[in-house]
């Protein structure tokens, strides 16, 4: 493959992961005025529409799934709810660049969850960085130390329900559509969140500038899923999969222009043992 392609590959990873972290940032703003179930649900009403329109034109809707992967879906979108829920909670409570730290534990975590489960083999190189990782993440979180943000844990659960969620993808079959299951989670997410905020929560008036943010966070989202998608198309696995890891400069850099979050000592360290082990784990997964 071309030095180009890596380069456009790296450079679409890149662009990919500002767009995850600029939506992140302006569900955050959202989350000033209103409340976890209403803010996912009116960006819902933004991204399911623009979502469909998408999976339509590409033919999503032509070959529907079987009742196997029926089921699948169904469990990877409970999956998907879950996360979604626990990560928006702990992105309202959380530094954005503590919470976005916390999420790039994922692929340390399905490297785990995929020799428990699926029987894969991890060698002991890499179940070291497991358990380093593991220690990076402790010290974002320092649970029981005096600074201690318990929705840290809700972080945690969401990686644990991303990671049930990758490992149902591995399931399905190669026919399914990538754009059909997006589009019944999006929709999926926005009922259940309507439901949640008919049922549980307070509609409160929002301002049109807050508007104005869910509205570009549904067109963020989906520039970075189609950025992540062209990236893996364009350049190698090997050399385009670690700057996934850019979100968290991304999110370093947001937090402190538009927050005022400036991260410790201990997080910065925190954040770099995850990155370090993390980016051990790919490149040992995509050599083998």
């Amino acid at each position: 493959m071309r030095a180009s392609e890596n380069l456009i590959g790296a450079a679409f990873m890149s662009f990919a992961m500002a767009a995850f972290v600029v939506n992140d940032a302006l569900m955050k703003l959202a989350g000033t005025e209103m409340g976890v179930l209403q803010a996912i649900f009116a960006r819902g009403l933004f991204a399911t529409p623009l979502m469909g329109l998408i999976a339509y034109a590409n033919g999503a809707f032509r070959n529907l799934p079987d009742t196997t992967d029926l089921w699948r879906i169904t469990w990877r979108t409970i999956a998907e709810i879950g996360a979604t829920f626990c990560f928006v909670v702990a992105l309202f409570n959380m530094p954005l660049a503590n919470v976005t730290a916390v999420m790039q534990s994922l692929p340390l975590a399905i490297t785990l969850a995929a020799a428990l489960f699926l029987g894969e083999k991890i060698s002991w190189r890499r179940s070291t960085a497991i358990v380093v990782g593991a220690i990076g993440v402790l010290i974002i979180i320092r649970p029981g130390a005096a600074g201690f943000n318990a929705f840290s844990l809700l972080g945690l659960t969401a990686v644990a329900f991303v990671t049930f969620r990758d490992l149902i993808v591995r399931r399905f079959s190669a026919s399914v559509s990538s754009l059909l299951v997006a589009f019944v989670t999006a929709a999926t997410i926005t009922l259940a969140s309507g439901i949640g905020l008919f049922f549980f929560g307070q509609w409160v008036q929002i301002p049109s500038q807050t508007v104005g943010y869910l509205a570009l966070s549904a067109v963020f989202v989906l520039l970075a899923y189609y950025f992540s998608i062209a990236a893996m198309r364009f350049g190698e696995i090997a050399l385009v999969t670690p700057f996934r890891y850019t979100a968290v400069l991304w999110a370093i850099l947001l937090g402190g222009m538009v927050f005022g979050e400036i991260p410790d000592r201990w997080t910065i360290v925190g954040i770099v043992v995850i990155l370090s082990t993390g980016m051990y784990t790919l490149r040992r997964r995509q050599k083998k």
